[in-house]
């Protein structure tokens, strides 16, 4: 088992320390465990503070953490070093530059804004939301992250709250399923909103990807060590997704990039 969706207590809203997050994961059978924390985002405005990422003079610290404990435990697991990232498009180069600086071996698309998210008119995908212009532009901004070839896979695909008619959700998921299908990235089964029971995972989503063909990963979106020890959970969500004849890769390898 492997799991590459791990938080860290610098995004200001998980919690434990690293290490404990390594040892729960040796306990629970996995593998591979990879660290991909809310990456800081240069955002160009003195005024907007983002409450749920790290910010760049924590990066330092997560790097040098993260290097030292995966060489401690390279017997005993496999740690790989990466973010959670938003595309967004005027400072995500700004921002790859700064992490560059320090290193990391991969990243995860986690779309959670609409434009630069600082903006007064940007929407967070996760609110309620009937308006298909946020909805086209949240699939718009997501699959324009996709084809730079950053990422590994993409988070919580399902995240936009739409309230709206049934059958538009459907045609447009289908549209962002087939896309990201032709780009060929899996997209994310998320333990956590599956454990909370969150609008995500969706269940019209799901039956989306089954028809569609989507490759599909389970991911934990850890924000605490003790989420690797409900095994039940994991058992529910490959249960769930085998009853829409999808096998999830839990096999996944992480596949170089080029910056």
């Amino acid at each position: 088992m492997k799991n590459f969706h791990t938080h860290t207590r610098r995004c200001r809203h998980a919690f434990g320390k690293d290490r404990e997050y390594i040892e729960k994961a040796i306990k629970a059978g996995i593998t591979e465990l990879g660290f991909s924390d809310h990456a800081p985002m240069l955002f160009p405005v003195d005024d907007y503070y983002s409450s749920y990422r790290m910010f760049p003079q924590d990066v330092p610290d997560y790097v040098n953490s993260i290097t030292l404990l995966k060489e401690e435990y390279k017997n005993k697991i496999n740690i790989r070093l990466g973010y959670e990232i938003e595309y967004l498009p005027d400072i995500i180069d700004k921002t790859l530059d700064y992490l560059k600086e320090y290193g990391f071996e991969y990243l995860i698309l986690g779309q959670h804004f609409t434009d630069n998210e600082y903006e007064p008119f940007a929407h967070y995908c996760g609110t309620p939301s009937n308006s298909t212009e946020h909805f086209d532009k949240y699939i718009r901004q997501a699959l324009d992250g996709l084809k730079t070839g950053l990422f590994i896979y993409i988070a919580h695909p399902d995240l936009f709250n739409y309230t709206g008619d049934d059958e538009i959700y459907i045609e447009k998921m289908t549209y962002f399923c087939r896309e990201i299908k032709k780009l060929g990235y899996p997209v994310e089964f998320n333990l956590l909103g599956y454990a909370q029971n969150r609008n995500y995972p969706d269940k019209r989503f799901w039956k989306i990807v089954s028809e569609v063909g989507n490759d599909v990963v389970i991911g934990f979106d850890a924000h605490s060590p003790e989420v690797f020890q409900n095994k039940k959970i994991y058992r529910d969500a490959k249960k769930y997704l085998s009853n829409l004849g999808i096998t999830p890769i839990e096999d996944f390898e992480i596949k170089p990039i080029s910056l």
